[in-house]
């Protein structure tokens, strides 16, 4: 399913998700943040939204294998909230931090119901 929004992004605020992607796909990755029981290096960000104000930031996860649970993903990833907003603090420049709000990301799944409907001998028959 598409995101939309009603505006497009700016410049900015393509830079500035980007570098909050960097800098959380880091943090995840190399350990900087910590959660016992989780796996942070199992987290994949697809993607970081920023509001035109940049006080929100939306982070679509999703996890590294397809089996992982998206629920328990978003749940620990809140819990691991204060230690990123602390990192990104510290490494980028703006005004206020921005709130973190993470939601799944489907566009995975989406491409493979997509690919599956392309692949099925309805559409192959009718492309022929």
């Amino acid at each position: 399913m598409a995101r939309k929004d009603t505006k497009p992004l700016t410049p900015r605020q393509l830079k500035v998700g980007e570098e909050l992607k960097r800098i959380i796909a880091e943090s995840l990755s190399k350990g900087k943040v910590y959660l016992n029981g989780f796996n942070t290096a199992e987290a994949v960000i697809s993607e970081v939204r920023v509001s035109p104000d940049f006080s929100v930031a939306k982070v679509f996860v999703s996890p590294l294998l397809a089996t992982g649970n998206m629920q328990q993903l978003i749940d620990n990833m809140y819990l691991l909230k204060g230690q990123l907003k602390k990192i990104l603090g510290g490494k980028i420049r703006l005004r206020i931090t921005p709130d973190l709000v993470f939601l799944p990301d489907e566009s995975f799944a989406e491409a493979d119901r997509i690919e599956s409907l392309l692949s099925s001998p309805e559409v192959k028959r009718d492309l022929a």
